[in-house]
């Protein structure tokens, strides 16, 4: 479990294959910032983009993890070198600063606006279809790995578009900040949103 409070932002500094065939995963090398990594251990869950994955190496300020096909086509930016928000499994013991956050990447959608408004900056994401039942005012939403708090909802024929405020701290703080329309992120729902759907759906 985590939060979706990032704690460094990384890169991805190789993508290699796991096998010559379309059904093979890739192995990513994550460079973290420096003593990022400190305490952390084979075997570990650390979320990549809001993607759980599992330490496979420790190098240093770098690790490494495997990445199935298969959640590879079910997540955007980490098919590719570049800058991940790095967040490590949440212990018994830590503050719940965000939300309950599973690291199971629900759906991917599509950033239709960022702009900045007064000293903060609005992000507008078109959440697919299947998501937006989840979706509500004031409710919680996490994009590429980091916890948000919902500010309006417009349903659309084609999903959901979600408006979300970010302060400045969020946007120098994480790799939201790199964002422009038409960008893809990768979307959580609110995991109690999920079972009070499914128990509603029971009835």
């Amino acid at each position: 479990m985590f939060t979706g409070i990032v704690s460094g932002v990384g890169r991805i500094v190789s993508v290699e294959p796991l096998g010559a065939q379309a059904a093979h995963g890739r192995r990513l090398v994550v460079e973290t910032p420096p003593g990022w990594l400190a305490g952390a251990q084979l075997g570990d869950s650390i979320a990549l983009n809001g993607a759980c994955m599992t330490v496979t190496s420790l190098d240093g300020d770098r690790f490494s993890v495997d990445v199935s096909a298969e959640s590879l086509a079910r997540t955007a930016g980490l098919d590719a070198p570049g800058p991940v928000n790095l967040e490590q499994a949440l212990r018994a013991n830590d503050r719940l600063g965000g939300h309950l956050v599973s690291g199971h990447v629900d759906g991917i959608g599509e950033v239709t606006r960022f702009a900045p408004v007064g000293e903060s900056w609005e992000l507008c994401v078109l959440a697919p279809k299947a998501l937006a039942r989840y979706l509500a005012y004031k409710g919680s939403i996490t994009v590429d790995g980091v916890s948000l708090t919902v500010n309006r909802v417009t349903d659309r024929d084609d999903g959901a578009e979600v408006s979300i405020n970010l302060i400045p701290h969020t946007v120098a703080g994480t790799t939201l900040g790199r964002l422009a329309a038409g960008a893809k992120v990768n979307l959580e729902i609110d995991l109690i949103a999920r079972y009070v759907e499914r128990m509603l759906g029971a009835r």
